[in-house]
């Protein structure tokens, strides 16, 4: 895998993460028994996004180190996806 490829891949595994982690520890106004005026009682009391970012990236990088790891020792391999662009390398006569 090249950089930018690697860079990809963790940008979406990190916002699939971030989906996941949303809900985790959150409290509601209406759970708390504080419900602003003008908001839902749904709406999140006390959002922590710096906690939320954090987890996210620790887990993503984690499940990205894993993915490279069955990808390095080929549990899986990228040349058999099918519309994956292959990395064979075409023979010196062609290329002339």
């Amino acid at each position: 895998m090249n950089l930018a490829f690697m860079f990809a891949v963790y940008f979406i595994i990190w916002w699939v993460v971030l989906f996941t982690v949303l809900p985790f520890g959150v409290r509601t106004q209406a759970e708390a028994g504080v419900v602003v005026p003008g908001t839902s009682g749904s709406a999140p009391e006390g959002f922590r996004l710096g906690r939320v970012i954090m987890l996210t990236s620790v887990v993503a990088a984690v499940v990205f180190c894993v993915l490279w790891a069955a990808v390095a020792w080929n549990f899986i391999d990228l040349d058999a996806i099918a519309g994956f662009p292959s990395a064979v390398q075409l023979p010196a006569e062609v290329t002339r």
